[in-house]
């Protein structure tokens, strides 16, 4: 994290990547994990499933979404990184790439059982979450293991929303009553 064997080469590859490419794509890239544009999108999708009576999905969705700063804001304190090109501290991990993979993941599970090419909205979540995390590491925002570690952070939140979700699916099926 902030100390250890991949310390060295975790920090040489950010530096080497840090200021490549086109300024203005990194940006871009780098902006799709801004709450101002991920959460909107978890936003539109948790409104389609409410519509669609799937209100617990919902609401997993958007407490999936509230525990990403309060498991990294900890982290973050604890750890203490200091981040690429700055004295400043408090990178590790990644904020911006939690946030893009819980929200357009969350997005994707979400959407997933309205659209006939479900893997189609798995394939988008990873997309948008790998441009911000190219992003961020090429406009020298982050180290590659800030933006790691938050993808493992929320492989792992999105994992436990998949199975809630799917407990509470089954769930409410067997009440279903049958003809």
């Amino acid at each position: 994290m902030a100390d250890g064997p991949l310390l060295g080469p975790d920090e040489r590859l950010g530096l080497a990547l840090a200021g490549r490419g086109p300024a203005a794509l990194s940006d871009l890239f780098a902006d799709l994990g801004n709450m101002e544009v991920a959460v909107p999108v978890l936003a539109c999708a948790v409104l389609v499933a409410w519509l669609r009576r799937a209100r617990r999905k919902a609401l997993y969705a958007v407490l999936a979404m509230a525990a990403v700063p309060l498991l990294v804001v900890p982290v973050k304190l604890w750890t203490d990184r200091q981040g690429p090109l700055t004295e400043a501290t408090g990178y590790y991990p990644s904020g911006h790439t939690a946030t893009a993979a819980v929200a357009y993941g969350a997005a994707a599970l979400l959407l997933a059982p309205y659209v006939r090419r479900s893997w189609m909205m798995l394939v988008a979540a990873v997309l948008l979450t790998a441009a911000t995390s190219i992003g961020l590491v090429l406009r020298g925002y982050h180290w590659p293991l800030d933006v790691l570690a938050s993808w493992c952070l929320a492989a792992a939140l999105l994992l436990v929303l998949r199975e809630v979700s799917s407990r509470s699916r089954r769930r409410s099926s067997s009440r279903t009553p049958r003809c």
